[in-house]
């Protein structure tokens, strides 16, 4: 009878030939598993949605006097829909108030978070708490803090404000 004897090396090799390609098809699985999941897609899709509008928002609070054209102009650039229709249609009026009044307003977001978001619809809603500061041409600063409701529709040029208004503030439940 002939006696065979197996190599220690051989087998551990062979073992760990074996996890090695157990594990690269696993990890491979679940990187494609990750790349062609919907909640990805989703999750960035509210990262831009959540970005646009922070920015939209600042924009809406942001307005500078000595550069009244280019600040109306971002502001329009910043919305779509009937705001954007309404900014259009007041805005010599406006332009005239803020030239009386010589105030410069700067908004910094705070924080800010998707409230909804409809992928399908291209519609999303934001929540963003600002800290308001408005210079008049005397006296000190006035700075408050704010939380603004903005609605945003998708546009080809990203995310766009379709509304935007105070966020009720306080308890308003009942007792």
């Amino acid at each position: 009878m002939a006696r065979t004897t197996r190599n220690p090396l051989l087998a551990a090799g062979l073992a760990l030939t074996v996890a090695a390609a157990g594990f690269a098809g696993w990890g491979g699985w679940s990187w494609y598993a990750a790349e062609h999941d919907d909640s990805a897609a989703f999750a960035q899709t509210r990262d831009e949605a959540l970005a646009d509008g922070r920015q939209a928002v600042q924009n809406m609070n942001t307005l500078d006097h000595r550069d009244l054209k280019r600040g109306l102009d971002t502001w329009e650039d910043s919305t779509t829909g009937d705001l954007r229709t309404q900014l259009r249609d007041g805005r010599k009026e406006f332009e005239r108030q803020i030239q009386e009044a010589k105030t410069v307003t700067s908004a910094k977001v705070l924080s800010a978070a998707v409230t909804e978001l409809d992928d399908r619809a291209g519609k999303a809603s934001v929540m963003v708490a600002l800290r308001i500061t408005v210079t008049a041409p005397k006296g000190e600063p006035a700075r408050k803090e704010s939380r603004m409701l903005g609605e945003l529709t998708r546009t080809p040029e990203g995310w766009k404000l379709s509304a935007l208004g105070q966020a009720p503030v306080g308890n308003t439940a009942a007792e």
